[in-house]
């Protein structure tokens, strides 16, 4: 039987090993070193600096063998929401849009499923690489810190080239281009704004700008419209207040952002943990650094694996579309879980 799995991540293309420490405080990242980023969606922030980094495919080190997995049947998930209550959940959100408290609200629910003992999800990992390539796909495997993150997430929360930051929210999805429907466009939109609001709080006057509004880009088994929005970022600003500032991603949230995590709260009833939140790599000694929004995101807490699927509420909204909506976009990852 092979040992316990050392720490390892995983992240833009790089396999890092070596692990010399884990920080807590965001202020670890302006420091120096290379740098493998966790932060959940309720904000703990879990860095971890590795010594040695390797290309995937590197013919040095490269990309691991491929790792045993265990199938989890797709009966085997149980949601922190059923559908009722996600429906009436969505009728809550309408609510609060026709009294003005939100204009927009995303909606989550968390699945989880009993693992076999001592499982990891290394092998889980190099299905989701091998049957749906991600942008920023990730694993982050941190065992004596409770951390076992499996990624494949279509979405950039933040880039960062020097003072140049950029996100690319993503918001609307259907299963075809011709399947988007107006609200996804508004939704998108609603959301460019708060992002530009968000990265005008750290950046320079003037250097905030939506350098693409709505473009789609078609992803395994469905279709997002996405944006971007780029800024300059003050001299005096390091990783707290750049985190402060945008985290969470608006486009898991809602706007304005306060009064959406405010409706949330009420709505959602077990923690979203890594889903929604970051993960990524920051390589302070050179200023870059790649932070992806943690959906399409599995997750094990002890011999449970978890995963999180939600849409975004507006006035528009249908119940029973808004559902079929987090089931389109779980299904094709809960397949590749269950082995398919």
């Amino acid at each position: 039987m092979p040992g316990p799995r050392p720490p390892r991540a995983v992240v833009g293309g790089w396999e890092a090993t070596g692990l010399v420490e884990v920080r807590h405080d965001p202020a670890a990242l302006d420091e120096g070193g290379r740098w493998a980023v966790l932060r959940t969606f309720e904000g703990a922030l879990t860095a971890a600096r590795f010594a040695d980094w390797r290309p995937l495919g590197d013919a040095d080190g490269g990309a691991p063998a491929s790792a045993p997995w265990a199938p989890v049947p797709p009966d085997a998930w149980t949601s922190s929401l059923d559908a009722d209550a996600f429906r009436a959940g969505v009728q809550h959100v309408r609510a609060r849009i026709a009294a003005g408290d939100v204009y927009q609200a995303n909606l989550c629910r968390v699945l989880a499923a009993p693992l076999p003992p001592d499982t990891t999800l290394h092998g889980l990992h190099d299905l989701l690489t091998a049957r749906h390539a991600a942008p920023y796909a990730a694993h982050l495997h941190l065992p004596d810190h409770g951390v076992d993150v499996a990624s494949a997430s279509p979405e950039l929360f933040l880039s960062r080239d020097g003072d140049l930051v950029v996100s690319r929210p993503i918001k609307g999805t259907a299963p075809s281009a011709a399947e988007l429907l107006p609200k996804d466009r508004a939704e998108n939109v609603m959301i460019v704004d708060l992002v530009r609001n968000d990265l005008g709080r750290v950046c320079r006057p003037g250097t905030v700008r939506a350098t693409e509004i709505c473009g789609i880009e078609p992803h395994p088994g469905l279709v997002h419209l996405v944006s971007t929005v780029e800024g300059r970022l003050r001299d005096d600003v390091g990783w707290p207040a750049l985190l402060d500032a945008t985290f969470p991603a608006g486009s898991i949230v809602g706007a304005p952002k306060l009064a959406a995590l405010d409706v949330l709260a009420g709505l959602e009833p077990v923690p979203r943990g890594p889903y929604c939140g970051a993960v990524g790599w920051v390589d302070a000694d050179r200023g870059r650094a790649e932070l992806a929004v943690g959906i399409r995101t599995f997750w094990r807490t002890g011999s449970t694996l978890r995963f999180g699927t939600g849409g975004g509420i507006t006035w528009d909204s249908d119940p029973d579309g808004e559902w079929r909506e987090t089931v389109l976009k779980a299904q094709r990852l809960l397949a590749v879980a269950a082995g398919r």
